[in-house]
This record gives structure tokens, C-alpha cells and sequence, in this order.
């Protein structure tokens, strides 16, 4: 689970960290990938905060070939459910892998159709709504099999293993999220000492 407590596995179980870090955002239990760990309040609040919209891009593994149409649909935005409304998601950027993402196998694996083909995409985000991939891909009518984050701008997890810690700068992180040209306060309430993305 992507916290620092909790039943079963958690963060914390990956080794000690700094005091006073946290996750930007979260995965949910049948979700990978990429996670932003930092003790930078300004960070965080610009990369969760709507108003500020940020690429994140998932690989996704569908279950059945999706269509041209389809794939169109998710591009252009579907109405998904969300806290009980409907909402129509913003442009997103969709499109087929080919080849398929080399990632390590799952733990526990998916659910395996002899009989039916899945398809992986990769599905580029400007906006996280709970859940909202899986939704996205069931309005279209390919259900999501298997989700991975794999990356926030240009913060990505190529190479990595699950599990695996990357310590990163600041201004590396704020390079590779394109938020350079930002300022941040000089009253900001941390220094943003240092990330980590796992």
C-alpha cells in the first residue's frame, strides 16, 4: 500500500526513510508504478492541486483489442463516474504499445483468458480522478487487466524494479516535471531537502 502504516505491506517496508516524507498522490492496491516520496510541501500541493495539470503517463494491459474508435473515445474524453456525478475527462493522449513494455512480472499475476487477446496502451493524463484509467478503459468496453504508472512528466521508472528506491535532487525533480520557470516562495514552509521516486 502506498502509506507509511496499515495492514499488510506498506512503505515502510521498503526500508527506513527520512522523517517527515510522504507520497504525492497514490496508487491503489491492484495499481504500480511510479510514486513521488518527498518531505516538499510546495511539491506537493502544485502536483496534486487540479488547477496545476501535470502529464502522467500509464501503461496500461487491456483486455480485447481496442479499436481505432476506441482509442479515439479516450483521447477526446468519456464520461466516467466520480463521486457519484458524471464527468467527462479531459483530452488524453492514447495509443497502442507495440512493442509491449518489458516490465517485471506481477505479484500476483493477472487473470489469464486463453480465449480472449489482451492489448497494451500507453494512456498520457493531464488529471487523477480516483480509479479514473480503469474507468476510462471500462467506458469504452476493454476492461484494465494490469495498470503501471510509468511516469510523472519526465520522471519515469524505466529500468527499475519493484521495490526499488531512486534518490533524486530538487532540481532534478523540478527540471524533470517542467517546473523550472516556477518560483517557489521564499517563506515556503520546508526547504524540499531532497525526493524519491520508488
Amino acid at each position: 500500500m502506498t502509506q507509511f502504516s496499515g495492514e499488510g505491506p506498506t512503505l515502510a517496508s521498503l526500508g527506513a526513510f527520512p522523517r517527515e516524507v510522504y507520497p504525492v498522490g497514490r496508487l491503489d492496491k491492484d495499481s504500480e508504478g511510479l510514486l513521488l516520496i518527498t518531505d516538499d510541501k510546495w511539491l506537493n500541493h502544485h502536483l496534486l492541486n487540479p488547477r496545476f495539470g501535470h502529464q502522467r503517463t500509464y501503461y496500461v494491459q487491456l483486455e480485447g483489442i481496442p479499436t481505432p474508435e476506441a482509442l479515439k473515445q479516450l483521447q477526446a474524453g468519456v464520461v466516467i463516474n466520480v463521486d457519484g456525478k458524471d464527468y467527462k475527462t479531459k483530452p488524453s493522449i492514447a495509443k497502442i504499445l507495440d512493442p509491449v513494455p518489458q516490465l517485471p512480472d506481477r505479484n500476483p499475476p493477472i487473470r489469464f483468458r486463453a480465449s480472449i487477446p489482451d492489448t497494451w496502451i500507453s494512456l498520457t493524463l493531464i488529471e487523477g480522478k480516483n480509479r479514473q484509467v480503469r474507468k476510462m478503459t471500462a467506458a469504452v468496453g476493454f476492461p484494465t487487466l494490469r495498470l503501471v504508472r510509468f511516469s510523472m512528466e519526465k520522471i519515469n521508472i524505466a529500468g527499475m524494479q519493484p521495490g526499488e528506491i531512486l534518490e533524486l535532487d530538487e532540481k532534478t525533480v523540478y527540471h524533470q516535471l517542467g517546473l523550472t520557470g516556477f518560483a517557489k516562495a521564499a517563506t515556503s514552509p520546508n526547504s524540499g531537502k531532497g525526493n524519491r521516486r520508488s
